[in-house]
């Protein structure tokens, strides 16, 4: 009569076929973990550059403040009225906006963590605040120091 049963040899090639297996697949998932960074940064300034556009086409041409950056952030997540002034409630003349529920959280580089009340612009970048903002042109960028994504683009450089 014979045991029922794998063989130390059957059992050692599968470990092998594990390993290789795990070889290959894991260094694509840590990959893509690295990625999604890299495509969260670039949601997140879309969405910004967005809201400057839209507060802009609003507001006769004029970007939001860049100081104080509460002020910033007020006046792309609350009601403005056409000179840019702040009103938690819809009503004349704070028809515009909001533009966005929230300013994003930096969530790369140097400045991560950083992007909200005053911690959310600055206009050097020798500041600890997430996001670089120009007033005068609306241009805004990561305060992301010198980090790069998986392929070597520098995150301020998005």
């Amino acid at each position: 009569m014979r045991r029922a049963g794998f063989t130390l040899v059957e059992l050692v090639i599968v470990v092998v076929i594990v390993g290789i297996i795990a070889a290959i697949a894991i260094p694509r998932i840590s990959r893509g973990a690295d990625g999604s960074q890299a495509a969260a940064l670039a949601a997140d300034l879309m969405a910004l550059r967005n809201a400057l556009e839209r507060y802009s086409a609003e507001h006769d041409g004029v970007y939001p403040e860049s100081t104080p950056p509460e002020r910033f952030d007020g006046q792309l997540t609350k009601f403005t009225d056409r000179d840019g002034a702040v009103s938690d409630d819809k009503t004349p003349p704070y028809i515009f906006g909001p533009y966005l529920s929230v300013v994003p959280k930096l969530r790369v580089g140097e400045g991560a963590g950083n992007g909200k009340g005053e911690n959310a612009v600055a206009e050097l970048e020798t500041d600890t605040a997430g996001w670089i903002y120009d007033a005068a042109v609306g241009a805004i960028k990561a305060n992301a120091g010198t980090d790069v994504d998986p392929k070597g683009k520098a995150f301020r450089d998005y």
